[in-house]
């Protein structure tokens, strides 16, 4: 299991954009992490007033986040940045609001020349709210 201060060590991202509380479960090809969706998130005041929803691309980017733990966790992989190269086949399917703990999946599919794709599901008490592969490329940190 990795707490916040570990998953800031492996990536970049800082709060508001790091979007993984916890990764609940890792080795070199998947983990399983957890976002607690908070209604103090920024998105929520105009995203939308009223009736608050947790973006879907922001879902996406929490899901991806998990996945470049599992990528830059690698010793050869350290100091790069995982980076987007394609979003594919992404469906939405259950709408995440204030309160729920999104729990967040990647698998990594494949990896060659520093090229990879992973397939990516996150869920809210079971039911799936997005899920799709996304793609993605490795680049020297500046």
């Amino acid at each position: 299991m990795l707490e916040n201060v570990d998953i800031q060590k492996i990536i970049p991202h800082r709060y508001p954009f790091l979007l993984v509380d916890k990764i609940t479960e890792i080795d070199n090809t998947m983990a399983k992490g957890i976002k607690n969706v908070t209604v103090n998130e920024p998105f929520f005041q105009g995203h939308f007033p009223g009736q608050p929803i947790m973006p879907g691309v922001l879902i996406v980017e929490a899901m991806a986040q998990v996945g470049a733990v599992v990528i830059l966790s690698a010793e050869e992989n350290k100091g790069k940045l995982a980076v987007f190269t394609g979003i594919n086949t992404m469906k939405f399917r259950h709408q995440v609001k204030p309160g729920d703990v999104l729990e967040l999946e990647a698998k990594l599919t494949a990896f060659k020349h520093g090229m990879g794709k992973a397939d990516v599901r996150a869920t809210v008490d079971g039911k799936v709210a997005a899920a799709g592969e996304i793609s993605f490329a490795l680049v020297d940190r500046a």
